[in-house]
């Protein structure tokens, strides 16, 4: 799914260039919504084959399809309010809750590094890709006329060291590399010091007597933030705050997180203490988790001291725009940032440092403190990309895709010149054989 813009013009936009009800199974990376977001679509479409993914993906997805359908009927709903006053005919739903349904009971959660036969000739295997709760590369074994060729596919890789999450597996052998070049073109700022912006951030605000706002993204960087703000508690840094954990969505990511520990970083939850292995959410004694509306608005009452983790991570909708509302014209109160803003959000119009805002039709100023806490990412930088790529001992023919022209163009110039790489950039629709 391509992510901006409302998503009733969004769907509308959206086109498969294959018959899906020909489509005999899908591998699916892991369950972010550029990934998976128009997989409910493939099903309406007439897909009905199996969909492999890792368990951690398979729990995840339940969350955010659920999620996604429930806002795109909304807004198809606004639409159509809007359609019949202007007397235009009603748009019809491009999916609906019972194509997610129908997907759902079809995805097949399995386990890291346990081959998968799916057919009489290929096998499938996953592989921890590091990037988010139950990310993977895939591996595509394939026999053709009694010879073995193999195609990897990274999807999307994680730094070497992401909170939570292990780095990368290596990989050592294909034939065809696919790999994603999101950041082919940067480094990412070092996380060392992430701790301790922090702190002083927290510690400012504190002694102004106001309170925090982190919009955040209820996939991983909501749970880097907990882990971010239990390193503090365990520092005796956060005794006095209250922490919100401000969203229904993010609050079932984070459960699923629980079930899931065994596939988080041994080293990073044993920085938490011992409580870590039992629930990310019990290294904050001082955590409250607001689920419903109601427990929502009562952090109102609260003028100071309140850290509050509230969707989106954008700020384009959700709670986080409410709390705006009573606090972003306090100069005492804090904003802090913790994800990449895109252009024409209202997180990056913040960021770029307006000193007003609209919201729920009403002007706003911005007088709280707007920060961005640097070196937060879940996605490899050039080196890491180059570092993994260079574990294959073949020398595989390389493919780059999820990336825009300027990044692939820098990771491809890279791969070549320091690890001897072919590689390649296809076209939209541009088809391979290997």
């Amino acid at each position: 799914m391509h992510q901006g813009g409302d998503a009733v013009s969004r769907m509308g936009d959206e086109s498969f260039a294959f018959d899906p009800g020909k489509i005999s199974a899908v591998v699916l990376s892991h369950a972010h919504l550029d990934h998976s977001g128009l997989l409910p679509r493939l099903y309406e479409a007439g897909f009905r084959g199996p969909v492999y993914c890792t368990h951690a993906t398979a729990d995840l997805l339940r969350i955010m399809l659920n999620d996604a359908v429930g806002l795109y009927l909304r807004d198809l709903e606004r639409e159509n309010r809007r359609r019949a006053r202007a007397g235009a005919p009603p748009r019809k739903p491009a999916y609906d809750q019972e194509h997610v349904d129908g997907f759902l009971a079809a995805c097949q959660g399995r386990d890291y590094g346990l081959p998968i036969s799916i057919g009489p000739q290929a096998t499938l295997c996953f592989y921890d890709a590091g990037h988010i709760l139950g990310a993977a590369i895939s591996e595509l074994r394939i026999n053709e006329q009694g010879v073995e060729k193999r195609l990897v596919y990274s999807g999307d890789l994680g730094k070497q060291d992401s909170v939570l999450m292990r780095p990368p597996q290596p990989l050592a052998e294909a034939d065809l590399l696919v790999m994603e070049s999101t950041y082919g073109d940067r480094e990412h700022k070092d996380e060392k010091n992430t701790l301790t912006e922090l702190r002083d951030i927290l510690s400012a605000t504190w002694h102004r007597g106001g309170s925090v706002m982190i919009p955040s993204f209820a996939v991983e960087r909501t749970q880097e933030i907990l882990f971010y703000l239990g390193l503090l508690y365990q520092n005796g840094d956060l005794a006095p705050w209250q922490v919100f954990l401000d969203s229904p969505m993010a609050i079932e990511v984070t459960r699923v997180y629980d079930r899931w520990l065994e596939l988080l970083d041994d080293e990073d939850l044993d920085k938490l203490g011992p409580t870590a292995r039992t629930s990310l959410e019990s290294v904050l004694p001082n955590l409250h988790l607001t689920a419903d509306t109601e427990a929502s608005m009562a952090i109102n009452r609260i003028k100071g001291g309140a850290i509050i983790i509230a969707g989106s991570g954008m700020c384009t909708g959700g709670r986080i725009r409410h709390h705006f509302k009573q606090r972003i014209w306090d100069a005492n109160n804090t904003v802090i940032f913790v994800g990449f803003q895109a252009r024409g959000t209202l997180g990056r119009v913040l960021v770029d440092g307006a000193r007003r805002v609209r919201m729920f039709g009403d002007d706003f100023a911005v007088k709280a403190r707007i920060e961005t806490l640097g070196g937060l990412s879940a996605h490899a930088g050039q080196s890491d990309l180059v570092a993994w790529a260079g574990g294959f001992q073949d020398r595989p023919r390389t493919v780059l895709v999820h990336g825009e022209p300027h990044a692939q163009d820098a990771l491809a110039e890279r791969l070549q010149r320091e690890l001897g790489l072919t590689v390649d950039i296809p076209q939209r629709r541009e088809r391979l054989e290997f």
